[in-house]
């Protein structure tokens, strides 16, 4: 039986969560069964496909769990989509201690019989200061 998510933060939840505890299998319940996924790793290629998108984080995930926490969530919703924009901060073990680097993430989901699945997960690298220097319109500002 599916695992059902009632809204695309509870999906997300579980995607940083499956990240965190090398879980493939909790992982891949957070995905949309079908071809039509994306996915981009930062540096990488992009993959299409839900199998391709499956095998691409077993080899991420070879290593052990990814300590990643997301942070600065900006999130715009509709009646059967949903896109969050966000800076992942990741723990990565340098050659003397380790360092936190940052990716922006762009995680679409999308909603259908079984609940919010994700559809693309798109991450690139960002610079140390993410977060802090976001442009954001100012309100009431005409251009």
């Amino acid at each position: 039986m599916p695992v059902m998510f009632a809204t695309s933060e509870e999906a997300e939840l579980a995607f940083y969560d499956a990240l965190e505890r090398a879980d493939m299998e909790r992982l891949m319940q957070v995905w949309a069964d079908d071809e039509e996924v994306i996915c981009v790793h930062p540096g990488g290629l992009r993959v299409v496909g839900h199998h391709a998108v499956q095998e691409s984080w077993q080899e991420i995930m070879a290593n052990g769990a990814i300590h990643i926490r997301p942070s600065n969530s900006v999130v715009l919703h509709s009646m059967m989509s949903a896109m969050h924009s966000l800076i992942e901060q990741v723990s990565v073990q340098g050659p003397e201690s380790s360092e936190i680097v940052h990716c922006y993430a762009t995680n679409i989901y999308h909603k259908g019989p079984t609940g919010w699945r994700m559809i693309m997960h798109h991450a690139s690298a960002a610079p140390s200061q993410a977060g802090m220097l976001d442009l954001h319109d100012v309100p009431g500002m005409l251009h």
